[in-house]
């Protein structure tokens, strides 16, 4: 393999891909896994994964782009709807520097409330909750699979 493609066992997402760590799935297809995030910055903040274990978003195959490309808004929206949140950040890491600390592509979306829950600047997560994150990501795996 080359140096920018990861093996399977190196990552966090790689567990969760394979269903060795449990996750708050939201979807799933050949391509792509959406899970909410276990320290988000608000309810609904969830995280879009390729199944393809690149570490970059430019060392990232056409094919894997294309699926993560297509199924954002339809996520962003279900995110949306089941959390009553108007506005959402999509965030997307490359490298150290730019502060990506799990190195497999992943794009976080992130719900912003009215009240001022959401992305901070600086940024400041707190852990998740966890009977809240059963019946959320129930819920929008339901609206996703529903197609609304």
């Amino acid at each position: 393999m080359g140096k920018d493609i990861l093996s399977k066992e190196e990552t966090i997402f790689s567990l969760i891909i394979d269903g060795k760590i449990p996750s708050y799935k939201l979807y799933e297809d050949e391509f792509v896994i959406a899970i909410l995030d276990i320290n988000p910055f608000s309810p609904g903040h969830a995280l879009v994964i390729p199944k393809e274990a690149a570490k970059t978003l430019d060392k990232l195959s056409s094919k894997s782009a294309s699926a993560i490309g297509a199924i954002l808004p339809k996520i962003s929206r279900a995110i949306l709807d089941v959390t009553g949140a108007k506005e959402f950040n999509v965030l997307q890491n490359n490298g150290v520097n730019a502060y990506q600390s799990v190195f497999h592509v992943h794009f976080h979306i992130i719900p912003k409330y009215e009240d001022g829950r959401g992305l901070q600047f600086p940024f400041q997560s707190s852990p998740i909750n966890h009977d809240e994150a059963i019946i959320l990501s129930k819920k929008i795996y339901q609206h996703i699979l529903e197609g609304t």
